[in-house]
């Protein structure tokens, strides 16, 4: 009885069996742990630092003009824009007074120096029609035009000359834009484009048994022709 009780309390809660040993988890000991731990801290941190920065400039960005605002103008612009750009016309929308039809036109200069001038291809029209009776329209059929034409006239003034950096990359968008959509729907070989824009009023109302105010003159149809612009060579 007593080497029985002996060899019990010698044995004591801890004994293992033989021939198995603890495992320790992997990353929980080790010079690589460390490591390990730094990482992570370190990338957490840094995201944090990336968030609070994003938040402060896009704050600036969108809010009224202040002195901050306006030392740090350049950092919070090249930070913001084109992929942060904030507006408030989800909850402010400005409707449209007008329709635009959106016309573009391609160049081909052939190997003996000839120019080849193709028609006008209505990119409003095409537009129109993927969206008519659909009723799941894609965002980029409804907007990504009309937009780029927005951008366009908010950054050039009547000469069409691109006076910042930002201006000029929304000329190269929207020819971009307009070549994509020639090559797409009519294919061809060209080297430039150029936009036709015909600026439509939309008409009043009518009154009370289908009559128009006869005191409104209409407004008159403008067109708008852009330079022609160089683009990526479609079709060879």
């Amino acid at each position: 009885m007593d080497a029985a009780e002996s060899e019990l309390t010698g044995a004591g809660p801890t004994a293992q069996p033989e021939g198995r040993r603890p495992v320790a988890l992997p990353g929980t000991s080790g010079p690589g742990a460390g490591l390990l731990r730094a990482g992570t801290t370190a990338g957490v941190a840094l995201c944090l630092a990336t968030v609070l920065v994003h938040v402060l400039l896009v704050f600036l960005h969108v809010a009224p003009p202040n002195p901050l605002s306006q030392q740090f103008s350049r950092q919070v612009n090249a930070w913001v824009f084109p992929l942060f750009e904030q507006n408030w016309r989800l909850f402010a929308p400005d409707p449209e007074s007008v329709n635009r039809q959106i016309a573009a036109r391609t160049l081909h200069t052939a190997p003996d120096g000839s120019v080849r001038v193709s028609e006008w291809s209505d990119l409003t029209a095409v537009d129109n029609a993927a969206v008519r009776h659909n009723p799941f329209p894609s965002h980029t059929t409804q907007n990504m035009l009309r937009r780029a034409w927005s951008s366009y006239l908010e950054t050039h003034g009547a000469d069409d000359l691109p006076r910042t950096q930002r201006a000029l990359m929304i000329q190269q968008y929207l020819a971009n834009i307009a070549a994509d959509r020639v090559a797409a729907h009519r294919g061809g070989t060209f080297e430039s484009i150029q936009l036709r824009v015909v600026t439509l009023p939309v008409a009043a109302p009518a009154a009370a048994g289908g009559t128009r105010p006869a005191a409104v003159a209409p407004k008159p149809v403008d067109t708008r022709y852009l330079p022609w612009w160089k683009v990526e060579s479609h079709g060879n």
